[in-house]
């Protein structure tokens, strides 16, 4: 009850301090202009780490208050680690600071939690049968480079709307699990407190029915802050210190943190086998080709957040059925090989992807509306009246009757489009989908009647098939074969609403139609 309660206020905490920030941020400069290689179309507060470090400094008093003073580990190395890496990446925010200044801070962060905190990577583990590598003199810069990379995956990673947040969530449920587990109450404490702030972050950065877009970003602020948070807890509980037994070996982290680390890792080093710098932005990452794939946002995200799960599980079942370090490191290892296989040629994996989304029967982003065809020219009436019962209400859509110029068999050779600017709207994706399969049920027994999405095709998508815009809402010009239609019908719904009844679209006849 306690730790719920702890994660409610911290919820709570997190989301006044990102909405305070958010009224504050266009004053401050803290915004994200559309623009470059960035998709979004409005300028949005980059103060997600505002919501993350209001936990973090609260995390001291609410513990004091719930558990006792003595509940929880020393943070005063946190803290200052804390507090000097979200000014770093809200400085990066506002003034753009090169990749070197960055790494020089973080290197400096990662000293202080060494010398402040105590926390030190010196084991990692049994990597060979029987050969565990101890770091010894090194072990201070590895630390260092692990807290880098670890700090950058996840601001790597932040991508899309709610991606990072959520691995970011699963990752710390696992993580808890471990702690918890382990018996190590102070950290436990702290990574719940933890998951209400990024809880908090997500309701404005998450889309779900109401939230059609993010409000906020995290920001290289939340993002470096994420990532140090990380290093910190991973190292802290998959080393012994102070004769406190490691509540996990360190191999296990890699798996609770596998996709953003895989992730970052594989576009690097796809980058540098191109011959381009590993540090220079491009759309190549898991969630760009899975948004280039058809996939939708609120898609890649659950997709993500599973597979990141599905990883973390397989790393904690690897230590509670005690398999050895070294087959738990080289079984990673050939994950991460299979993956970067994957990714270093993108032209073969999307297609492969679009399947995927296709056989898991989830709408594609490239969805603009409602096709229905092939029809009788007398039957039109009786169609238009079927489709208005379809839909339902909410959105705006234009229909549009085409007429083949050429005959089809039976004579059935007039079509019908509903087109609806859909575009970067994941509801209302979904909406469509459900109505195209409501009106496909009450069109079943109509012999030859096709009822289908109507999809805008883009050449980086599908190289087979372009878009170009007509005066009905749209054509496939690959599927139909160069064969000209001409408009017949046309009317628009503008309102952004339905009328109950069935033939709602104040429906007037087609010429010749009856």
């Amino acid at each position: 009850m306690e730790l719920a309660v702890l994660f409610g206020a911290c919820l709570l905490i997190s989301g006044v301090a990102i909405r305070v920030s958010a009224m504050l941020a266009n004053q401050l400069g803290i915004v994200d202009r559309p623009g470059g290689h960035k998709q979004h179309e409005a300028s949005t507060p980059f103060v997600g780490g505002c919501g993350l470090i209001a936990v973090v400094v609260s995390v001291p008093l609410l513990v004091g208050w719930f558990f006792g003073d003595s509940a929880l580990f020393r943070i005063r190395g946190m803290l200052l680690g804390g507090l000097l890496i979200f000014l770093t990446g809200l400085a990066d925010d506002i003034w753009r600071l090169g990749f070197k200044p960055r790494f020089m801070i973080q290197a400096v962060v990662a000293l202080s939690m060494v010398f402040i905190g105590g926390v030190e990577l010196r084991s990692l583990g049994e990597l060979l049968p029987g050969v565990r590598v101890d770091l010894g003199w090194l072990a201070i810069p590895v630390t260092v480079f692990a807290t880098i990379g670890l700090i950058n995956a996840v601001n790597m990673i932040d991508g899309i709307d709610g991606l990072s947040g959520s691995i970011s969530l699963v990752c710390l449920a696992l993580t808890a699990v471990v702690a918890h587990l382990a018996n190590n109450t102070g950290y436990t404490i702290f990574i719940v407190a933890l998951m209400g702030g990024v809880g908090g972050f997500l309701y404005y950065n998450l889309r779900y029915p109401g939230n059609s877009r993010a409000r906020v970003f995290l920001g290289d602020n939340g993002s470096m802050l994420l990532g140090f948070l990380f290093v910190w807890l991973f190292i802290a509980l998959s080393q012994n210190r102070g004769g406190q037994q490691a509540a996990m070996p360190p191999v296990v982290a890699l798996w609770l943190f596998a996709l953003p680390l895989m992730d970052t890792v594989g576009i690097m080093l796809r980058r540098i086998w191109l011959g381009k710098s590993p540090f220079r932005p491009d759309r190549h990452h898991l969630h760009h080709l899975f948004l280039r794939a058809g996939f939708r946002t609120c898609d890649v995200v659950a997709f993500a957040a599973v597979m990141q799960f599905l990883f973390g599980l397989c790393g904690i079942l690897g230590m509670l059925l005690g398999v050895p370090d070294y087959l738990m490191f080289w079984s990673f290892v050939g994950v991460f090989g299979v993956y970067f296989l994957l990714i270093v040629r993108p032209w073969r994996l999307v297609p492969g992807l679009r399947r995927l989304n296709n056989s898991l029967g989830l709408p594609s982003v490239q969805v603009r509306g409602i096709f229905v065809g092939y029809l009788r020219k007398e039957r039109i009436s009786e169609v238009i009246g079927v489709i208005s019962a379809g839909l339902t209400r909410g959105y705006d859509y234009q229909l549009s009757i085409h007429e083949l110029g050429s005959s089809r068999t039976d004579g059935r050779n007039v079509y019908c489009v509903v087109h609806i600017p859909s575009e970067g709207n994941d509801q209302l994706i979904g909406k469509i989908q459900r109505d195209a399969m409501r009106i496909r049920r009450r069109l079943a027994r109509q012999p030859g009647v096709e009822v289908r999405l109507f999809l805008c095709r883009k050449s980086e998508n599908d190289p087979r098939t372009a878009y170009s815009p007509i005066v009905g809402g749209g054509s496939r010009t690959g599927e139909r074969r160069g064969v000209r239609s001409t408009l017949i019908y046309s009317m628009e719904r503008g309102d952004g609403s339905m009328p109950s009844e069935a033939h709602g679209f104040g429906l007037s006849v087609p010429p010749g139609c009856s």
